[in-house]
């Protein structure tokens, strides 16, 4: 779906931006592509909505640059992260129901303790799992590793106790799989086809491959511009497995952004601040060093999502990254306007900062040192070294609203 006209496009983006002079659709699609052929970027979707309903939807590039097959919206993409986001909205669905509680800890959640289960034996000798809650796992700050095989040993341990910082943990999301699916008696597939997808009428989207992506499924591209080919997940999984479209996204970000689905309290909660983040960077956010370069706009862990005081108002993001995937979506708490962009190849995430300013308006304040997003410009900031003197968005203190 293209946007139905340019005075539609000139009202959106007077809604969402500070520019005097708003672009038109043709001025979207010709800086989008220009950002894209300077990094490099085979294929990308992008989707704006207002008010809560997507308005201009487009694809960029190609699908499969080798078979000459363009980028659609309906095309099959990888959700990588993206996943958590719409796993999140599951989760607080069970708590409006009373299903899950968000501050009860696990010996009261699950049947048998953690150790107990396959994959969560390595927390035998450590007590402070007894300690983690749902509302942890959701907001990152249950203290575990991102991955087990992250470590040299390859297990499972604390790196911060319970609740005392950010520590982006997908392996914490798998552990909140394990207590909704004990706690609903179904398993995840289920649960999110019946009570998420098809509830925003996302059609062509599924935690696990499906033979009818097969002819619509999009390649992906690693930073060399090589074909990785698209991985067909047979395991649904809540950290990230999911497959979707830009259509299908855009209508669950649609769906979020107006409060779809969810009471308003725990919408509420959900994009509101659950603990201030101060690592410099997201990944490894494990790693030791804090810094106050994002506390004025209180940059934050939500239940799902990341969210900061922008000029604007509150503003949410997640992002999504994989081999040859990156995919980011920002929105507007109060507002009901975001964006969405899909992307098939591993450069993308240095244009996502850009091209949020270009559509958007200057400043978005949005936090890209921390996230990674290094502008394809600036190279040298994706250097180690680069975090010991942290880069924030040069914003003042935005007041609360």
């Amino acid at each position: 779906m293209k946007l139905k006209s340019a005075v539609l496009a000139t009202a959106l983006l007077c809604a969402l931006g500070t520019r005097a002079e708003p672009l038109a659709p043709e001025q979207i699609d010709s800086q989008m592509k220009a950002l894209m052929l300077k990094a490099e970027v085979p294929g990308l979707a992008l989707a704006l909505i207002r008010d809560g309903k997507p308005v201009y939807t487009q694809a960029y590039g190609w699908a499969d640059r080798g078979r000459s097959e363009p980028l659609k919206t309906h095309s099959i993409m990888y959700g990588a992260s993206l996943t958590k986001a719409a796993f999140a909205y599951l989760v607080l669905q069970l708590v409006d129901e009373g299903r899950i509680v968000l501050d009860q800890p696990l010996p009261q959640q699950l049947r048998q303790p953690l150790p107990a289960y396959e994959g969560f034996a390595d927390l035998a000798a450590d007590a402070r799992w007894r300690s983690i809650t749902p509302r942890m796992l959701l907001s990152h700050s249950s203290g575990l590793l991102n991955w087990r095989w992250i470590n040299a040993d390859r297990k499972l341990d604390f790196k911060a106790a319970p609740g005392e910082r950010y520590v982006y943990s997908g392996e914490g999301i798998q552990l909140l799989q394990l207590i909704v699916e004990e706690r609903s008696g179904e398993p995840l597939q289920a649960l999110m086809q019946r009570r998420v997808f098809e509830s925003f009428g996302m059609v062509n989207t599924s935690m696990v491959w499906r033979a009818d992506y097969a002819t619509n499924a999009a390649n992906t591209y690693g930073q060399d511009g090589k074909p990785h080919g698209h991985n067909k997940r047979s395991r649904a999984r809540a950290a990230g497995s999911m497959d979707t479209t830009l259509d299908d996204y855009a209508a669950f970000m649609a769906g979020v952004l107006r409060g779809e689905g969810l009471s308003a309290a725990s919408r509420l909660q959900m994009l509101s601040p659950q603990i201030a983040i101060r690592s410099p960077q997201q990944f490894p956010s494990h790693f030791p060093g804090e810094t106050e370069v994002n506390q004025g706009i209180a940059l934050s862990a939500g239940l799902g999502w990341v969210v900061y005081r922008s000029p604007r108002g509150w503003a949410f993001f997640k992002e999504g990254n994989d081999e040859g995937t990156n995919n980011f979506v920002w929105g507007l708490r109060d507002s009901g306007d975001g964006l969405v962009m899909l992307s098939n190849s591993a450069n993308a995430d240095k244009i996502f900062y850009p091209a949020l300013e270009l559509l958007i308006g200057p400043p978005t304040c949005l936090p890209w040192f921390w996230m990674g997003y290094i502008p394809f410009d600036r190279p040298g900031l994706r250097a180690p070294e680069a975090r010991q003197n942290s880069l924030g968005p040069d914003c003042p203190a935005m007041p609360p609203r």
